[in-house]
Protein backbone atom coordinates (compact mmCIF):
# COMPACT_ATOMS: atom_id res chain seq x y z
CA UNK A 1 0.00 0.00 0.00
CA UNK A 2 1.11 3.66 -0.87
CA UNK A 3 1.48 5.73 1.97
CA UNK A 4 -0.99 8.57 0.69
CA UNK A 5 -3.07 5.73 -0.40
CA UNK A 6 -6.72 6.71 0.09
CA UNK A 7 -5.95 10.59 0.50
CA UNK A 8 -7.82 12.57 -2.11
CA UNK A 9 -5.95 15.82 -3.56
CA UNK A 10 -8.15 18.69 -5.22
CA UNK A 11 -5.25 20.85 -6.79
CA UNK A 12 -6.98 23.99 -8.54
CA UNK A 13 -3.42 25.52 -9.79
CA UNK A 14 -1.68 25.75 -13.01
CA UNK A 15 2.13 26.01 -14.45
CA UNK A 16 4.81 24.15 -12.84
CA UNK A 17 5.71 25.05 -9.16
CA UNK A 18 2.20 23.80 -7.34
CA UNK A 19 1.25 20.77 -9.88
CA UNK A 20 4.98 19.64 -9.05
CA UNK A 21 3.80 19.05 -5.54
CA UNK A 22 0.53 17.70 -6.96
CA UNK A 23 2.50 15.16 -8.58
CA UNK A 24 4.57 14.01 -5.87
CA UNK A 25 1.25 13.28 -4.09
CA UNK A 26 0.06 11.40 -6.71
CA UNK A 27 3.58 9.61 -7.03
CA UNK A 28 3.53 8.81 -3.23
CA UNK A 29 -0.30 7.32 -3.80
CA UNK A 30 -3.16 9.90 -3.52
CA UNK A 31 -5.83 10.51 -5.90
CA UNK A 32 -4.91 14.01 -7.29
CA UNK A 33 -8.17 15.71 -9.05
CA UNK A 34 -6.50 18.52 -11.47
CA UNK A 35 -9.27 21.09 -11.92
CA UNK A 36 -8.27 22.93 -15.37
CA UNK A 37 -10.12 25.65 -16.61
CA UNK A 38 -13.18 24.16 -18.64
CA UNK A 39 -12.21 25.69 -21.95
CA UNK A 40 -8.78 26.44 -22.10
CA UNK A 41 -7.19 24.74 -19.44
CA UNK A 42 -4.12 24.77 -17.72
CA UNK A 43 -1.67 27.01 -20.12
CA UNK A 44 1.34 24.70 -19.12
CA UNK A 45 -0.39 22.44 -21.66
CA UNK A 46 0.29 25.18 -24.54
CA UNK A 47 3.72 25.50 -23.89
CA UNK A 48 6.09 23.94 -26.60
CA UNK A 49 9.19 25.60 -26.41
CA UNK A 50 11.66 25.83 -24.02
CA UNK A 51 15.14 27.05 -24.73
CA UNK A 52 16.62 24.87 -27.73
CA UNK A 53 14.22 22.72 -27.39
CA UNK A 54 10.64 22.20 -29.01
CA UNK A 55 7.50 18.98 -28.57
CA UNK A 56 6.00 18.43 -31.45
CA UNK A 57 3.16 16.63 -30.65
CA UNK A 58 2.29 14.76 -27.21
CA UNK A 59 3.03 13.46 -24.88
CA UNK A 60 4.12 16.72 -23.82
CA UNK A 61 7.12 16.42 -21.01
CA UNK A 62 6.55 19.58 -20.45
CA UNK A 63 2.91 18.73 -19.50
CA UNK A 64 3.98 15.16 -18.01
CA UNK A 65 6.82 15.83 -15.54
CA UNK A 66 4.18 18.30 -13.71
CA UNK A 67 0.97 16.29 -13.80
CA UNK A 68 1.42 12.60 -13.82
CA UNK A 69 -0.71 10.20 -11.99
CA UNK A 70 -3.40 12.89 -11.86
CA UNK A 71 -6.83 12.70 -12.96
CA UNK A 72 -8.14 15.70 -14.78
CA UNK A 73 -11.55 17.87 -14.72
CA UNK A 74 -13.04 20.89 -16.21
CA UNK A 75 -14.12 23.47 -14.60
CA UNK A 76 -15.40 27.05 -15.42
CA UNK A 77 -15.12 28.35 -11.50
CA UNK A 78 -16.87 31.86 -12.89
CA UNK A 79 -20.42 30.09 -12.97
CA UNK A 80 -22.90 28.78 -10.61
CA UNK A 81 -22.49 25.26 -11.81
CA UNK A 82 -18.74 25.08 -11.66
CA UNK A 83 -18.09 26.07 -8.47
CA UNK A 84 -21.00 23.90 -6.86
CA UNK A 85 -19.42 21.06 -8.58
CA UNK A 86 -15.95 22.46 -7.04
CA UNK A 87 -17.45 22.21 -3.66
CA UNK A 88 -18.94 18.88 -3.78
CA UNK A 89 -15.10 18.12 -4.48
CA UNK A 90 -14.09 19.88 -1.86
CA UNK A 91 -16.14 18.06 0.74
CA UNK A 92 -15.10 15.04 -0.24
CA UNK A 93 -11.44 16.00 -0.31
CA UNK A 94 -8.61 16.04 2.47
CA UNK A 95 -6.41 18.59 0.36
CA UNK A 96 -7.14 21.39 -1.36
CA UNK A 97 -4.04 22.41 -3.14
CA UNK A 98 -4.25 25.77 -5.37
CA UNK A 99 -1.43 28.34 -6.36
CA UNK A 100 -3.75 31.04 -6.67
CA UNK A 101 -3.62 34.49 -5.71
CA UNK A 102 -5.14 35.74 -3.11
CA UNK A 103 -7.55 38.54 -5.38
CA UNK A 104 -8.19 35.18 -7.41
CA UNK A 105 -8.82 33.18 -4.72
CA UNK A 106 -11.59 35.90 -3.28
CA UNK A 107 -13.46 36.11 -6.75
CA UNK A 108 -13.57 32.80 -7.43
CA UNK A 109 -14.96 31.71 -3.97
CA UNK A 110 -12.24 29.11 -3.00
CA UNK A 111 -10.25 30.88 -0.21
CA UNK A 112 -9.88 29.44 2.66
CA UNK A 113 -12.67 30.25 4.62
CA UNK A 114 -15.26 29.40 1.25
CA UNK A 115 -13.51 25.61 1.49
CA UNK A 116 -13.42 25.13 5.07
CA UNK A 117 -17.49 25.80 4.75
CA UNK A 118 -17.80 23.16 3.27
CA UNK A 119 -15.59 21.39 4.94
CA UNK A 120 -13.72 22.12 7.66
CA UNK A 121 -11.66 19.29 8.55
CA UNK A 122 -9.78 19.85 5.07
CA UNK A 123 -6.17 20.85 5.04
CA UNK A 124 -5.34 23.94 2.44
CA UNK A 125 -2.09 24.64 1.42
CA UNK A 126 -1.27 27.03 -1.20
CA UNK A 127 1.89 27.86 -3.23
CA UNK A 128 2.72 31.26 -3.83
CA UNK A 129 5.72 33.55 -5.47
CA UNK A 130 6.44 35.81 -2.57
CA UNK A 131 5.01 34.46 0.13
CA UNK A 132 1.44 35.48 2.02
CA UNK A 133 2.28 37.83 4.18
CA UNK A 134 3.94 41.38 3.09
CA UNK A 135 2.81 44.23 0.66
CA UNK A 136 3.45 42.03 -2.22
CA UNK A 137 1.61 38.82 -1.18
CA UNK A 138 -0.90 39.47 -4.70
CA UNK A 139 1.68 39.21 -6.76
CA UNK A 140 2.46 36.62 -9.02
CA UNK A 141 6.06 35.16 -10.29
CA UNK A 142 7.70 32.25 -11.88
CA UNK A 143 10.65 30.14 -10.79
CA UNK A 144 13.02 32.29 -12.95
CA UNK A 145 11.68 35.54 -10.98
CA UNK A 146 10.89 34.91 -7.40
CA UNK A 147 13.65 31.84 -6.53
CA UNK A 148 16.25 31.77 -9.18
CA UNK A 149 16.67 35.67 -9.04
CA UNK A 150 15.26 36.97 -6.08
CA UNK A 151 16.16 33.89 -4.05
CA UNK A 152 19.73 34.28 -4.56
CA UNK A 153 20.74 31.74 -7.17
CA UNK A 154 21.35 33.95 -10.26
CA UNK A 155 23.55 36.00 -8.02
CA UNK A 156 25.26 33.75 -5.79
CA UNK A 157 26.07 30.84 -8.71
CA UNK A 158 27.31 33.31 -11.34
CA UNK A 159 31.45 33.46 -11.65
CA UNK A 160 32.79 36.85 -11.36
CA UNK A 161 34.23 38.67 -14.74
CA UNK A 162 31.42 36.81 -16.92
CA UNK A 163 28.66 38.67 -19.25
CA UNK A 164 24.98 38.29 -18.00
CA UNK A 165 24.07 35.55 -15.67
CA UNK A 166 23.72 32.02 -15.07
CA UNK A 167 19.99 30.58 -16.28
CA UNK A 168 18.81 27.13 -14.36
CA UNK A 169 17.75 24.49 -16.19
CA UNK A 170 13.43 24.97 -17.06
CA UNK A 171 11.05 24.39 -13.90
CA UNK A 172 14.38 24.23 -11.53
CA UNK A 173 13.07 26.00 -8.87
CA UNK A 174 9.43 25.03 -9.35
CA UNK A 175 10.13 21.19 -8.81
CA UNK A 176 12.03 21.70 -5.75
CA UNK A 177 9.44 24.25 -4.08
CA UNK A 178 6.94 21.56 -5.24
CA UNK A 179 8.47 19.06 -3.81
CA UNK A 180 8.48 21.58 -0.36
CA UNK A 181 4.83 21.61 -0.92
CA UNK A 182 4.61 18.41 -0.89
CA UNK A 183 6.27 17.54 2.43
CA UNK A 184 4.51 20.20 3.85
CA UNK A 185 1.23 18.31 3.05
CA UNK A 186 2.29 15.04 4.08
CA UNK A 187 3.35 16.71 7.88
CA UNK A 188 -0.28 18.10 7.90
CA UNK A 189 -1.87 15.28 7.09
CA UNK A 190 0.05 13.47 10.09
CA UNK A 191 -0.98 16.48 12.23
CA UNK A 192 -4.62 15.94 11.47
CA UNK A 193 -4.52 12.53 12.26
CA UNK A 194 -2.74 12.75 15.54
CA UNK A 195 -4.88 15.81 16.48
CA UNK A 196 -8.02 16.64 14.26
CA UNK A 197 -6.86 19.58 13.56
CA UNK A 198 -6.48 20.97 9.93
CA UNK A 199 -3.47 23.17 8.83
CA UNK A 200 -3.21 26.07 6.24
CA UNK A 201 0.20 25.00 4.14
CA UNK A 202 2.26 27.50 3.01
CA UNK A 203 5.19 27.65 0.54
CA UNK A 204 6.89 30.27 -2.00
CA UNK A 205 9.40 30.34 -4.39
CA UNK A 206 10.91 32.79 -2.56
CA UNK A 207 11.27 30.86 0.31
CA UNK A 208 12.64 28.00 -1.48
CA UNK A 209 15.08 29.86 -3.02
CA UNK A 210 16.39 30.81 0.28
CA UNK A 211 16.33 27.39 1.65
CA UNK A 212 17.69 25.96 -0.96
CA UNK A 213 20.69 28.47 -0.79
CA UNK A 214 20.54 28.32 3.29
CA UNK A 215 24.67 27.29 4.07
CA UNK A 216 25.67 30.11 1.81
CA UNK A 217 23.27 32.64 3.32
CA UNK A 218 23.96 31.60 7.03
CA UNK A 219 27.69 32.40 5.99
CA UNK A 220 27.47 35.25 4.41
CA UNK A 221 25.05 36.86 7.18
CA UNK A 222 27.70 35.57 9.77
CA UNK A 223 30.80 37.13 8.01
CA UNK A 224 28.65 40.38 6.30
CA UNK A 225 29.85 39.26 2.72
CA UNK A 226 27.25 37.85 0.30
CA UNK A 227 28.72 34.21 -1.24
CA UNK A 228 30.46 34.69 -4.51
CA UNK A 229 31.67 31.86 -6.24
CA UNK A 230 34.47 30.71 -7.36
CA UNK A 231 35.75 32.31 -10.76
CA UNK A 232 34.85 30.30 -13.84
CA UNK A 233 37.00 27.63 -14.90
CA UNK A 234 38.59 27.40 -11.85
CA UNK A 235 39.64 24.42 -9.48
CA UNK A 236 37.24 25.08 -7.20
CA UNK A 237 38.77 24.77 -3.03
CA UNK A 238 41.26 27.21 -2.00
CA UNK A 239 42.96 25.21 0.40
CA UNK A 240 42.28 21.70 -0.36
CA UNK A 241 43.24 20.55 -3.95
CA UNK A 242 41.06 17.13 -3.09
CA UNK A 243 37.86 19.33 -3.31
CA UNK A 244 37.37 20.49 -6.78
CA UNK A 245 37.34 19.71 -10.75
CA UNK A 246 39.16 18.18 -12.92
CA UNK A 247 39.52 18.25 -16.86
CA UNK A 248 40.35 14.71 -18.66
CA UNK A 249 41.65 13.72 -21.77
CA UNK A 250 38.11 14.17 -23.16
CA UNK A 251 37.08 16.90 -22.28
CA UNK A 252 34.90 16.08 -19.40
CA UNK A 253 35.43 16.90 -15.78
CA UNK A 254 35.37 15.16 -12.72
CA UNK A 255 34.91 16.47 -9.15
CA UNK A 256 37.13 15.29 -6.14
CA UNK A 257 35.48 16.46 -2.20
CA UNK A 258 37.57 14.85 -0.11
CA UNK A 259 37.17 17.03 2.75
CA UNK A 260 39.81 15.09 4.85
CA UNK A 261 42.72 15.55 2.64
CA UNK A 262 45.18 13.66 4.69
CA UNK A 263 43.05 10.96 5.04
CA UNK A 264 42.77 10.46 1.02
CA UNK A 265 45.65 11.74 -0.50
CA UNK A 266 48.12 8.57 -0.32
CA UNK A 267 44.74 6.66 -1.96
CA UNK A 268 44.50 9.16 -3.95
CA UNK A 269 48.33 9.10 -5.11
CA UNK A 270 48.09 5.06 -5.58
CA UNK A 271 45.39 5.44 -8.18
CA UNK A 272 46.87 8.42 -10.48
CA UNK A 273 50.10 5.94 -10.53
CA UNK A 274 52.02 8.37 -8.49
CA UNK A 275 52.84 6.79 -5.15
CA UNK A 276 55.80 8.65 -4.57
CA UNK A 277 53.62 12.03 -3.34
CA UNK A 278 52.06 10.17 -0.83
CA UNK A 279 55.78 10.17 1.15
CA UNK A 280 56.16 13.77 -0.92
CA UNK A 281 57.12 16.39 2.42
CA UNK A 282 55.16 19.04 0.77
CA UNK A 283 51.86 16.64 1.62
CA UNK A 284 52.90 14.96 4.69
CA UNK A 285 49.61 16.56 6.77
CA UNK A 286 46.66 18.38 6.28
CA UNK A 287 48.28 21.44 7.13
CA UNK A 288 50.88 20.76 4.64
CA UNK A 289 48.71 20.00 1.98
CA UNK A 290 46.75 22.76 2.58
CA UNK A 291 49.77 25.19 2.48
CA UNK A 292 50.83 23.46 -1.06
CA UNK A 293 47.56 23.64 -2.94
CA UNK A 294 48.46 25.26 -5.33
CA UNK A 295 51.42 22.59 -6.27
CA UNK A 296 48.96 19.50 -5.66
CA UNK A 297 45.98 21.30 -7.54
CA UNK A 298 48.94 21.56 -11.17
CA UNK A 299 50.26 17.81 -10.42
CA UNK A 300 46.55 16.66 -9.98
CA UNK A 301 45.30 18.70 -13.30
CA UNK A 302 48.80 17.54 -15.16
CA UNK A 303 47.69 13.71 -14.41
CA UNK A 304 44.18 13.80 -14.86
CA UNK A 305 44.74 15.30 -18.58
CA UNK A 306 46.12 12.49 -19.42
CA UNK A 307 43.40 9.77 -19.52
CA UNK A 308 39.89 10.02 -20.81
CA UNK A 309 36.66 10.12 -18.13
CA UNK A 310 35.82 6.49 -18.75
CA UNK A 311 39.54 5.05 -18.43
CA UNK A 312 39.34 7.41 -14.76
CA UNK A 313 35.94 5.79 -13.84
CA UNK A 314 37.10 2.15 -14.55
CA UNK A 315 40.03 3.43 -12.29
CA UNK A 316 38.72 5.09 -9.48
CA UNK A 317 35.84 2.12 -8.80
CA UNK A 318 37.93 1.56 -6.06
CA UNK A 319 39.07 5.23 -4.98
CA UNK A 320 38.15 5.33 -1.32
CA UNK A 321 36.91 8.83 -1.02
CA UNK A 322 34.24 10.62 -2.53
CA UNK A 323 34.24 11.66 -6.53
CA UNK A 324 31.78 11.94 -9.34
CA UNK A 325 31.68 12.08 -13.03
CA UNK A 326 30.03 15.70 -13.98
CA UNK A 327 27.34 14.69 -16.24
CA UNK A 328 24.65 15.99 -18.50
CA UNK A 329 21.07 15.34 -18.72
CA UNK A 330 21.42 12.49 -20.92
CA UNK A 331 24.54 11.42 -19.45
CA UNK A 332 22.84 11.04 -16.53
CA UNK A 333 19.75 9.08 -17.71
CA UNK A 334 22.00 6.73 -18.58
CA UNK A 335 23.88 6.38 -15.47
CA UNK A 336 24.48 2.90 -14.26
CA UNK A 337 23.54 3.73 -10.47
CA UNK A 338 20.75 5.86 -11.61
CA UNK A 339 18.86 2.93 -13.23
CA UNK A 340 19.47 0.64 -10.05
CA UNK A 341 17.94 2.59 -8.10
CA UNK A 342 15.25 4.02 -10.92
CA UNK A 343 15.11 7.54 -10.46
CA UNK A 344 13.82 7.19 -14.11
CA UNK A 345 10.73 5.65 -14.71
CA UNK A 346 8.57 5.15 -17.45
CA UNK A 347 5.28 7.06 -17.55
CA UNK A 348 2.94 6.19 -20.43
CA UNK A 349 5.53 7.03 -23.43
CA UNK A 350 7.87 9.21 -21.63
CA UNK A 351 10.87 8.72 -19.46
CA UNK A 352 10.44 11.11 -16.19
CA UNK A 353 12.40 11.56 -13.12
CA UNK A 354 10.97 10.32 -10.39
CA UNK A 355 10.14 12.09 -6.76
CA UNK A 356 13.19 11.48 -4.61
CA UNK A 357 11.67 9.55 -1.76
CA UNK A 358 10.91 5.86 -1.85
CA UNK A 359 9.13 3.81 0.79
CA UNK A 360 10.45 -0.02 1.54
CA UNK A 361 13.41 -0.06 -1.26
CA UNK A 362 10.52 0.93 -3.82
CA UNK A 363 9.89 3.20 -6.41
CA UNK A 364 6.72 5.14 -6.99
CA UNK A 365 4.62 3.71 -9.98
CA UNK A 366 3.94 6.81 -11.89
CA UNK A 367 0.96 6.83 -14.32
CA UNK A 368 0.42 9.13 -17.06
CA UNK A 369 -0.42 12.66 -17.44
CA UNK A 370 -4.54 13.19 -18.20
CA UNK A 371 -5.30 14.98 -21.33
CA UNK A 372 -7.57 17.76 -20.99
CA UNK A 373 -9.95 17.29 -18.82
CA UNK A 374 -10.59 13.42 -19.34
CA UNK A 375 -12.04 12.27 -16.76
CA UNK A 376 -14.77 15.05 -16.31
CA UNK A 377 -17.50 12.54 -16.39
CA UNK A 378 -16.00 9.84 -14.41
CA UNK A 379 -15.51 12.49 -11.63
CA UNK A 380 -18.80 13.96 -12.10
CA UNK A 381 -20.57 10.72 -11.96
CA UNK A 382 -18.56 9.43 -8.68
CA UNK A 383 -20.21 12.64 -7.13
CA UNK A 384 -23.61 10.89 -7.72
CA UNK A 385 -24.73 13.28 -10.12
CA UNK A 386 -26.84 11.96 -12.86
CA UNK A 387 -26.72 12.27 -17.04
CA UNK A 388 -29.31 14.89 -17.27
CA UNK A 389 -27.27 17.16 -14.39
CA UNK A 390 -23.94 17.03 -16.04
CA UNK A 391 -25.42 17.48 -19.50
CA UNK A 392 -27.03 21.01 -18.10
CA UNK A 393 -23.57 21.71 -16.48
CA UNK A 394 -22.07 21.27 -20.06
CA UNK A 395 -24.65 23.33 -22.01
CA UNK A 396 -24.19 26.00 -19.32
CA UNK A 397 -20.49 26.11 -19.77
CA UNK A 398 -20.14 25.01 -16.39
CA UNK A 399 -18.01 21.87 -16.87
CA UNK A 400 -16.13 20.77 -20.04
Amino acid sequence: MKPLEGIRVLEVAMYGFVPSGGAVLADWGADVIKVEHAVTGDPQRGLRMIGAFRVEGDPNPNVDHFNRGKRSIGLHLGTPGGREVLYELARRADVFLTSFLPSARRKFGIDVDDIRAVNPDIIYARGSALGPRGEEADKGGYDFTAFWCRGTHAASLTPPNIEGLISPAPAYGDTISGTNLAGGIAAALFRRERTGEPSVVDVSLLGSGLWTLGHALALSLHLGMPWVPPPQGSHGAMANPLSGLYRTADGRYLSFVMLQPGKFWADVCQHIDRPELADDPRFGTAEQIAAHTDEAVKILQEVIATRTLAEWTERFATLAGPWAPVQDTLQAAADAQVRANEYILRSGELQLASSPVQFDVSPPQLGPAPEFAAQTEEILLELGLDWDRITALKEAGAVT
